[in-house]
């Protein structure tokens, strides 16, 4: 497709006369505006807004406003416009262990989508939403002042085993892919200097009890947990996180380090399915869920009495 620039560039240079400038301004971009409209109808974008040098989308089961990063094609709302929606097994169980009142910690905050939904679906929830990519973290506090959202507490820096400055590599289209090491191999990675304090350090500097952690830190999983066992053992929080095979070998880890680590502090590990938890045992090569509930039988009895498939 040509870029409308360059478009409205042939008109102005006398390439195209007036009627096939209009002609194909409407052909070849402005019909997709009606193709857009046509098409977020079964998906969970309600609206999409282009202003100066922005582009908006609105979800329609509670209006979150996400401004999307030009060139980032795996931020959430354009997965959920490819797809439909957004992981919605595993939001669906999380807003459903999240009390109201609770402290969520989003470690890997990313541009804000899981913190911000949280925040309204729980309002009287603390969210404390970590980014340590500069650039992102801006595109978070954007989407924070889109969606006047009080009660989210955004820190610019990650979480780990190890407090420090350290190097992150992130592909020009997918800011989600932000890793301490290079996850794709490839030369047209981007890179920035990035703060990462420890999960067990900050809260002891600020006093803070955890009741969730909602970890996606592409392969350094389980650093973070390393770097928070204290507190975890302490406080007890659900945690959801992301395992992936893939990105645990890039760590020179086996996932199953993740789970032997919680179960040693007495946890279980669970799957979402059909709005319900199953128990999940070790991970191999045929494991299918990349999304992982941690919970305590005792501090969350009452939550595993209501979600747990009998």
């Amino acid at each position: 497709m040509i870029p409308i620039q360059d478009t409205l560039a042939q008109f102005q240079q006398g390439a195209i006369d007036k009627p096939t400038f209009i002609k194909t301004m409407y052909e070849a971009h402005h019909a997709a505006l009606f193709d857009y409209a046509a098409y977020i109808g079964q998906t969970n974008v309600r609206k999409i807004e282009v202003e100066d040098g922005k582009v908006i989308m609105t979800s329609r089961d509670r209006g979150i406003r996400i401004a999307c990063t030009p060139g980032d094609y795996r931020v959430a709302p354009m997965e959920t416009l490819n797809f439909f929606d957004y992981e919605k097994e595993e939001s669906t169980m999380m807003e459903n262990l999240v009390a109201d009142g609770a402290n969520f910690f989003d470690i890997g905050a990313n541009i804000g989508w899981y913190s911000i939904n949280i925040a309204a679906s729980r309002r009287a929830t603390t969210v404390y939403a970590f980014e340590p990519i500069p650039t992102t973290y801006a595109r978070l506090r954007e989407n924070l002042a889109l969606n006047a959202s009080a009660n989210i507490q955004p820190y610019n820096f990650g979480l780990s085993e190890q407090a420090g400055q350290f190097t992150f590599y992130y592909p020009p289209e997918g800011s989600g892919n932000a890793s301490a090491v290079n996850l794709t191999g490839r030369e047209d990675v981007r890179t920035a200097q990035c703060e990462v304090r420890t999960l067990d350090g900050f809260c002891a500097d600020t006093g803070t009890r955890v009741d969730f952690i909602k970890c996606d830190v592409e392969g350094a999983e389980l650093l973070v947990f390393k770097g928070g066992r204290q507190t975890i053992a302490r406080d007890k929080p659900i945690v959801l996180s992301e395992i992936l095979r893939k990105w645990s070998a890039k760590f020179d880890y086996n996932p199953n380090e993740i789970f032997e680590l919680f179960r040693a502090i007495g946890y279980r590990v669970y799957t979402a399915e059909g709005g319900r938890l199953v128990e999940f045992g070790s991970m191999d090569e045929h494991t299918v869920p990349t999304n992982f509930f941690f919970l305590h039988p005792e501090q969350h009895a009452e939550q595993l009495q209501r979600y747990l498939r009998a």
